[in-house]
């Protein structure tokens, strides 16, 4: 449960690096719960060539994450923030993001 959290934040900051096939892919494996057989007969692909897909979208967005470590980075700030005393900064930076 714990990756898939990780995968759709990291989809959240990396998504629109991926193709339309990608993205689709991946929103139906991951936000629409669909099975590789549903997702294999829609695209009227194998369950096998979804699967592959599935794989290099997760790779790719880890490579993303490798390079920039945006979601490394937002969440030191998310961090910082909670540790924050002076609530008028606080609230700016919650805004934000």
């Amino acid at each position: 449960m714990e990756n898939v959290i990780y995968f759709n934040d990291l989809y959240d900051l990396y998504g629109n690096l991926l193709t339309e096939k990608q993205k689709m892919y991946f929103e139906d494996y991951y936000f629409n719960n669909l099975s590789l057989s549903e997702m294999a007969e829609n695209y009227n692909v194998s369950r096998n060539a979804i699967f592959k897909q599935i794989h290099i979208v997760i790779d790719k967005l880890e490579e993303y994450e490798k390079k920039l470590e945006l979601y490394k980075k937002k969440k030191s700030i998310e961090n910082i923030i909670l540790e924050l005393n002076d609530e008028d900064i606080k609230k700016q930076l919650e805004e934000l993001f």
